[in-house]
């Protein structure tokens, strides 16, 4: 398996290089840059590098697309319209994007008279290919959602070809909207992305898998030039569109973490790898089985009580570079319905493609492990880590 991930990383690297020389990148394109941001050659190349890599029409990469949460906002927002319809196939959607579909009074997709419905997964966890034929031919959509990970949800993530399959069955039904995929935590993973293989659309976070560990913060958005056209003018205004966006601080760290990020991703996904091994061996179920290659950089590990939850947590604050002595507790994030415990003691602020884990407080007792900068840190971090658990 990591002779295979080697191999990934040596493709995606590949890529991403082209990418870099296709757009003649330069030191001026590192700039800083104040005021409206018109002719910001940095903010334009490095969307277009996203866009070659990931292979679309076009990307927006920005600072200002602040998590995630936001840049998926941003995007479903860009799409939709008052009395448009989309279509969730990958069961419920995570934590933090269900008050922006559903909440009330909040400015969310249901504020704006846009439905959002949910097809759940079959019994093996997977997507249900007859509920999605039945659904989209007894109703018209306007977009089909599917979300890569697999959230707080303890099942598998979904890989390429998966995604590939999902898309040719709703094409096979007649779908011509657009087929809009979180790509949070799958970056880099395989060597082809869900644009690649039908999907429309892509968003996701640079503190996780693109961001390689050095961009500080931000979102990108790719996919067709009208689609991410209609997302821009949601980020900034209809009026200018992608023309506007500064950046005071300079890029160098966003091309920098991008052309990283294959091999970063690589050392992410060994340390998953090993951690997993482990903790099978020492009784505990996790997430994805063992003997197979990952389809993201997460991996869910369950646990019988919440006290075992919480120290497995706490073990992997106390292996971190920073902030590893403090003594963590669940508290009351944003965009959860329930109390979450989070170790992160990253070089950047909740930063999940650095070594990471967080859980939400009730049952099952999952953890969530992903990341780690380098696989050297994450055996380091397995050592303790197993020492505390069998101790």
């Amino acid at each position: 398996m990591f002779r295979r991930i080697d191999e990934i990383a040596l493709v995606n690297q590949e890529k991403v290089l082209s990418a870099f020389r296709e757009e003649r990148i330069a030191l001026r394109h590192f700039a800083a840059t104040t005021g409206y941001g018109y002719g910001d050659e940095g903010r334009e190349c490095l969307g277009n590098v996203y866009a070659r890599t990931f292979g679309t029409e076009r990307a927006v990469v920005s600072p200002a697309l602040l998590s995630g949460t936001h840049a998926l906002t941003v995007a479903l927002f860009g799409i939709l319209r008052p009395g448009d319809r989309a279509l969730c196939i990958s069961g419920m959607p995570y934590d933090t994007i269900r008050n922006v579909i559903w909440g009330k009074g909040n400015g969310s997709l249901a504020d704006f008279r846009i439905e959002f419905e949910i097809l759940e997964l079959d019994k093996a966890g997977k997507i249900d290919r007859e509920a999605v034929g039945k659904a989209l031919r007894k109703k018209h959509y306007d977009m089909v959602y599917l979300q890569r990970s697999r959230g707080y949800e303890l099942r598998d993530s979904f890989t390429i070809d998966e995604i590939a399959d999902a898309c040719s069955c709703v094409r096979a039904c007649g779908f011509t909207g657009c087929i809009f995929v979180d790509n949070c935590y799958g970056e880099f993973v395989e060597t082809r992305e869900p644009t690649q293989v039908g999907a429309d659309l892509i968003v996701g976070s640079l503190i996780k898998n693109p961001g390689g560990g050095l961009a500080p913060t931000g979102g990108y958005i790719a996919g067709g030039a009208r689609y991410v056209a209609a997302c821009e003018n949601r980020l900034t205004a209809p009026s200018v569109g992608g023309e506007i966006g500064s950046y005071a601080y300079g890029y160098q760290l966003y091309y920098q973490g991008f052309f990283l990020a294959p091999h970063v991703v690589a050392q992410s996904l060994k340390g998953g790898l090993l951690i997993g091994q482990c903790m099978a061996e020492l009784g505990y179920e996790n997430f994805p089985s063992i003997d197979r290659m990952p389809p993201d950089i997460t991996r869910a590990v369950r646990f019988d009580t919440e006290q075992q939850l919480t120290d497995f947590i706490q073990s992997v604050q106390e292996v971190s570079p920073v902030d590893s002595f403090v003594k963590l507790e669940a508290w009351d994030m944003p965009g959860y319905d329930c109390k979450v415990i989070m170790a992160a003691g990253t070089f950047n602020a909740g930063s999940s493609i650095e070594l990471s884990a967080d859980a939400p407080i009730r049952e099952p007792y999952v953890a969530y492990f992903q990341g780690g900068l380098t696989y050297e840190h994450c055996k380091l971090a397995v050592r303790e880590i197993l020492k505390k658990l069998t101790a």
